[in-house]
Parts: C-alpha cells; sequence; structure tokens
C-alpha cells in the first residue's frame, strides 16, 4: 500500500479533514492531498510530524509494514526496551502466557 493511500485511510479513521491534519502540520490543505495522491512525498521530518499527529509508526504510515501500533503500544514498547534483560524475559514470558490463555480462550468460544 502506499504512503499516500495509508494517510488517507489513517487520516480518515482519525476523523480529520484535510484541513484539520494542514492545520495541526502547520502547512496548507492541498499540500495534504498532493500527499494523498502520491503527487508528492513529505520530508522525512514531516513524516515524522505525520506519524505522531496520526500516531502510528512511521514505518506503518510508509507501507513498511501491515503493523498498526498506536502510540500507546510504542511507548509501552520503548518501556520495556530499557528494562534490563533478566526482567524484560520475565514480562515476555508473562506475555506468552496472556497471549497463550487467549487464544485459547478465543479457540473454546
Amino acid at each position: 500500500m502506499s504512503f499516500g493511500t495509508r494517510l488517507l485511510e489513517i487520516r480518515k479513521s482519525k476523523g480529520f479533514s484535510q484541513a484539520e491534519l494542514a492545520e495541526m502540520l502547520n502547512t496548507k490543505p492541498p499540500v495534504i492531498g498532493r500527499y494523498e495522491r502520491g503527487e508528492a512525498t513529505p520530508s522525512i521530518e514531516v513524516g515524522l510530524k505525520l506519524s505522531k499527529i496520526l500516531e502510528v509508526s512511521l514505518d506503518y504510515l510508509t507501507g513498511n509494514t501491515d503493523l498498526e501500533l498506536d502510540q500507546k503500544t510504542l511507548d509501552r514498547i520503548e518501556e520495556i526496551s530499557k528494562i534490563p534483560t533478566q526482567d524484560r524475559n520475565f514480562i515476555f514470558k508473562a506475555l506468552d502466557a496472556l497471549l497463550r490463555d487467549y487464544k485459547t480462550q478465543k479457540a473454546y468460544s
């Protein structure tokens, strides 16, 4: 999926008009339209601002991944990455158990 298509979908899912997004980005609405139609590509700095405003990763916005992570999830991942390895492994084991239980519950419901 192209950057423009992703931008359009995310903008609409967040309920922003092109004018509202342009205002938050400190630009004009036609610029957002050109991004969405693939007629222009933002600089990396503008792309980062867009990802923060839209609360998605830059990788998702640019199509490098199809995994859409919201800002809260990204913040949690960042916090976990700062924890010492032994403690991080404990968190992963607990998370693995919770995910296993969730999958089991879904399978039997």
